[in-house]
């Protein structure tokens, strides 16, 4: 593999404003539910989820922006029938081809971070890392629109030396995540 494209995110920076989760569903054209504010239900490629931790009265609360996470071993590719999952071997990024999906769901199980999710179809569908913004030289959705720059997209090399400065480290699961996160 040439590269490993993935995701840094700084949760001192995160203001929970859920940008990045509109900025992706505008996108791809995510619809909301009806009758729910734009950007806030339906599906969510990418998602703001709130952690807490620690105990009354010393605990946090952080905001950690999730998407897929292009894996370095992708579980839900290793469990799929038809080959409709794989991983670009030029960037790392995990991608679905929605004509071999048959909407099994062997990857939503496999899955260790809820990634795949399904429309309307039935068919598997998730983060694509906005390849076609990255084919044209641009950033994903997700990343460029962050006011608080709390997420960064890139390889996982530059991401790293990013990270090292806040003493941020790569989240460990088998499937070797390609995010790394500081606090």
């Amino acid at each position: 593999m040439k590269k490993q494209y993935g995701f840094y995110v700084d949760l001192d920076r995160c203001l929970k404003c859920c940008g990045c989760q509109v900025a992706c569903k505008m996108e791809h054209n995510l619809p909301p539910l009806p009758g729910s504010p734009a950007g806030t239900q339906g599906l969510k490629w990418r998602r703001v989820v709130e952690i807490l931790s620690g105990s009354y009265p010393d605990f946090k609360k952080l905001f950690v922006s999730l998407s897929c996470m292009h894996c370095a071993k992708p579980a839900c590719a290793a469990v799929c029938p038809t080959g409709a999952i794989s991983k670009r071997v030029e960037d790392g990024i995990v991608v679905v081809d929605s004509n071999k999906c048959i909407g099994c769901h062997y990857c939503f199980f496999a899955c260790p971070f809820g990634a795949p999710q399904y429309g309307d179809d039935g068919l598997m569908q998730k983060c694509n890392y906005c390849l076609e913004r990255l084919e044209k030289g641009l950033e994903p959705a997700c990343s460029n629109t962050c006011p608080a720059q709390a997420l960064h997209t890139g390889t996982m090399e530059e991401l790293a030396q990013l990270a090292a400065k806040k003493a941020g480290t790569r989240l460990a699961a088998s499937t070797q995540p390609s995010i790394l996160i500081s606090k």
